[in-house]
Order: structure tokens, then C-alpha cells, then sequence
């Protein structure tokens, strides 16, 4: 009877651990590859098939919030650094830097033109903000468009491990404004 009740607690405290973090009240400011909510404001973050369906149709626009790789340290001055090639969903857009927690007054800007060009001004258009699977960044940055007034994000928490492991289109992009 003990191994029974050990057991069943063993599986409880288990089940506890991989579930999903409760939103936070802001931005998530480090620790940025951990385990996210499963949702953003009170809204279920899509699936594989909802984020599919909507790249087939054409019906969102896509953004990829995955920061650039760093550096490598130690680098001697005037050594040419070349980024790996950044593989994301197929004609996404790559606005890097976008998902920290804090941002420079410049990223933030550089946050607001992208969104309001891309966009052409419409704060209905629907966007999938997406970078990799358990990455606060994404989330971050969805709520951050949701705050400039975007109306119609949505939070792809899989991302681009999850459409890759789904078998659809991937690409290398170049961020944008480059």
C-alpha cells in the first residue's frame, strides 16, 4: 500500500513540474529558454496545425524574434565574424532583438516602425509571433506588440523546432532592415 501512494505521489509532483508556468504580470527579463506559459493574455498559444493553416492561407503575418547569435569572446579586433545561416519558417521576417525583456530605446523603435511597416498601419492585421520552443522572447514580444495596440497576435510556442519537427517549409532569412 505505501509503494502505491509513493507512486502515485511521485507521478503528481511530476505531472506538477512539467506544467505550464502561469503568465507573469510583465516581461520575463532573463532566463529566456525555460519552460513558457501556455498562453498569452488568456489565449491559448497555436498549435502546429493552427499556425500551418495560417501560413498556407496567407492569413498572418509572420515574425521570427529570435535574437542574433553573440560574438564569439575574445576575438581579435578587425577579425571577420560571419553568423551562421538562420533557418526559420518560410517567409517569415527576422526582427532580432525584439523579445528581451528590456529593450534600448532603439530596438524598441526599431520594433515599432518594423511592426507598423509591415503591417501597413493596420493593427488588426493578424501576426504570429514565433522564435524557438520554450523561449520567452516570443512571448515577450507578442505582449509587447499586444501593448503597442496590435489587436490580432498570435503566440507560436513551438516555434521553429515544432513547424521543422512538422515537416514544413523552412529558410535561411537575413533580419530585417539588412
Amino acid at each position: 500500500m505505501r509503494a502505491g501512494f509513493t507512486g502515485a505521489l511521485l507521478f503528481c509532483l511530476t505531472l506538477a513540474a512539467s506544467a505550464a508556468p502561469a503568465e507573469p504580470p510583465s516581461y520575463r527579463l532573463d532566463d529566456y529558454q525555460a519552460p513558457v506559459p501556455a498562453t498569452l493574455n488568456g489565449r491559448p498559444a497555436l498549435t502546429v496545425a493552427e499556425a500551418k493553416a495560417l501560413w498556407e492561407g496567407k492569413q498572418a503575418l509572420f515574425l521570427d524574434v529570435l535574437p542574433h547569435p553573440p560574438r564569439p569572446e575574445g576575438l581579435m579586433a578587425g577579425t571577420i565574424f560571419v553568423e551562421k545561416p538562420h533557418l526559420s519558417i518560410a517567409g517569415a521576417i527576422w526582427l532580432p532583438e525584439v523579445g528581451r525583456g528590456e529593450l534600448a530605446a532603439t530596438t524598441e523603435t526599431y520594433f515599432r516602425q518594423a511592426l507598423a511597416a509591415l503591417t501597413g498601419g493596420d493593427k488588426s492585421r493578424k501576426i504570429v509571433i514565433f522564435c524557438k520552443r520554450d523561449c520567452w522572447m516570443s512571448w515577450n514580444a507578442a505582449r509587447r506588440a499586444q501593448g503597442y495596440g496590435y489587436t490580432s497576435v498570435l503566440w507560436y510556442a513551438d516555434g521553429v523546432e515544432g513547424w521543422r519537427e512538422a515537416g514544413l517549409p523552412t529558410q535561411d532569412i537575413k533580419p530585417y532592415g539588412s
